[in-house]
C-alpha cells in the first residue's frame, strides 16, 4: 500500500521492521527502542532534507494541481490545495 500511496497521492510512507520479529512482545519494546532510538531519530530528522514550499502564480496565489518535475527523477509530483 506504500507504494500505491506514493504514485498516486503524492503522500510518502514507510513501514520500518526493526527485527525479525513484526509483533515483539511489549516486554521487548523497551529494548527494542534503545537498540534502535539513535538512528531512528536521525532517520526522523531527515524530513528537513530537500526542497520544500509554494507553488504560487504571479500574484502570490497558490496554484492547485501544478506539475512538479526533477530532472533525472521518473516520478512527477502534483500540487495539493
Amino acid at each position: 500500500i506504500n507504494d500505491f500511496s506514493y504514485l498516486h497521492t503524492n503522500c510518502f510512507e514507510l513501514s520500518i521492521y526493526v527485527g525479525c520479529d513484526k509483533y515483539p512482545h511489549e516486554s521487548e519494546l523497551p529494548e527494542e527502542w534503545e537498540n534502535n532510538r539513535e538512528s531512528l531519530i536521525v532517520f526522523m530528522e531527515q524530513v528537513h532534507r530537500g526542497i520544500k514550499g509554494i507553488v504560487k502564480d504571479v500574484h502570490g496565489k497558490g496554484i492547485p494541481n501544478a506539475v512538479i518535475s526533477v530532472e533525472g527523477v521518473n516520478h512527477d509530483i502534483r500540487t495539493g490545495m
